[in-house]
């Protein structure tokens, strides 16, 4: 199969992580047979200082003409005092609108080499594997009107929640048949004792319900799921949120498998998807080859799965991970105070040798 790509190395550790996820991706792409076809483009800060625009016209042509995303991260603070529009993070709320990717994907799974890295128990925490499919365009992220207005001392800020019932039922589809394919419990996180919003999400998701009656469907306000989340995380399967809840839930859930380095994020539903690690930036440790790029390598064995139907290479990919894990090989994030860590590179190029040594072990 030709994979063909459009890469978004962003800012920060993006490029880092992304160099290494495009790594294991030739691995799999040689190992299984498939060509890639890839090309570059800037978006988010580096393409504000390319451009003077965070998405900048022909990236947004790459994108569309392209059959995935790989991104790698977006946020400097160099422009931190910039007008919203010409903010990093504008680029990506773009993007994810011009895709249509209204169904974002993240998978937070514990694994088995590294219970002791996550700061619960490892009694409460050992096999954890929660996916939280989050609505990604609608809610306060993108609800109108929203305005800082008055002088100084009296300003006031606005932002506005907003559903419609077509919004809320495709994305519940979505978190429905994902469940059928795993262990089939949805969980419905909302704030239905307070919000509008919230009422006419669970009223919606609860007729979606009814045309699947072999997934068990629950409902928990979002405060009461967020202290569910870290006293029992092996009770959730899929978590089904709208953007922001699904936004705060998702970081956690990093927390609570040990590293938000770990997870990986694909936002689905549009012409096309696009596959990005949950962790941000982190301009902090930018340049320094400490960055962990198995949420950029998990996020392309994402893509492989959701645009181009390869589960084999999906799989490929996430095994290499997980036996490099299992070998001891840690990232600064995952390494402790007192452990022995490698970089970057090194752990990149370790799970791209894994991926050779599996494909090659008969199957």
């Amino acid at each position: 199969m030709l994979l063909n790509l459009t890469i978004l190395p962003g800012d920060g550790i993006g490029p880092e992580v992304t160099a290494q996820a495009v790594l294991v991706l030739q691995a799999a792409a040689d190992a299984f047979g498939h060509q890639l076809r890839l090309q570059s483009k800037n978006i988010g800060g580096a393409a504000l200082a390319a451009a003077n625009d965070p998405l900048p016209p022909d990236t947004i042509q790459a994108c569309l003409a392209s059959s995935a995303v790989l991104m790698g991260a977006v946020g400097s603070p160099a422009f931190d005092h910039n007008p919203t529009h010409l903010r990093p993070e504008a680029g990506l709320l773009r993007l994810r609108r011009e895709l249509g990717a209204f169904a974002n994907l993240r998978p937070a799974v514990c694994f088995a080499a590294l219970v002791d890295a996550s700061p619960l128990r490892a009694q409460v925490v050992c096999g954890t594997d929660i996916l939280i499919v989050r609505e990604l365009l609608g809610g306060l992220y993108f609800g109108a009107p929203r305005s800082i207005e008055g002088t100084a001392g009296s300003r006031v800020a606005i932002n506005t929640m907003r559903y419609g019932e077509s919004e809320i039922e495709r994305i519940a589809r979505v978190a429905f048949e994902l469940a059928r394919k795993r262990r089939k419990k949805v969980l419905s996180v909302d704030k239905a004792n307070v919000l509008e919003c919230s009422r006419l999400w669970r009223e919606v998701v609860t007729c979606v319900a009814k045309d699947y009656p072999d997934v068990k469907l629950a409902h928990q306000y979002v405060d009461s799921a967020a202290m569910l989340l870290v006293q029992r995380p092996t009770d959730f399967d899929v978590v089904l949120t709208e953007n922001m809840f699904g936004d705060i839930l998702s970081d956690q859930a990093g927390g609570v498998v040990g590293s938000l380095g770990l997870l990986a994020s694909a936002s689905i539903g549009g012409k096309v998807g696009l596959y990005e690690p949950v962790h941000g930036s982190a301009p902090d440790i930018a340049g320094k080859g400490i960055a962990n790029p198995l949420g950029a390598i998990l996020s392309a064995a994402m893509m492989l799965r959701h645009s181009f139907g390869l589960e084999p290479e999906a799989a490929c990919i996430e095994k290499a991970v997980s036996s490099v894990l299992e070998e001891g090989y840690r990232t600064a994030d995952l390494a402790g105070a007192t452990g022995s860590a490698v970089s970057t590179s090194v752990m990149g190029q370790r799970v791209a040798e894994a991926v050779k040594v599996s494909r090659s072990l008969p199957q």
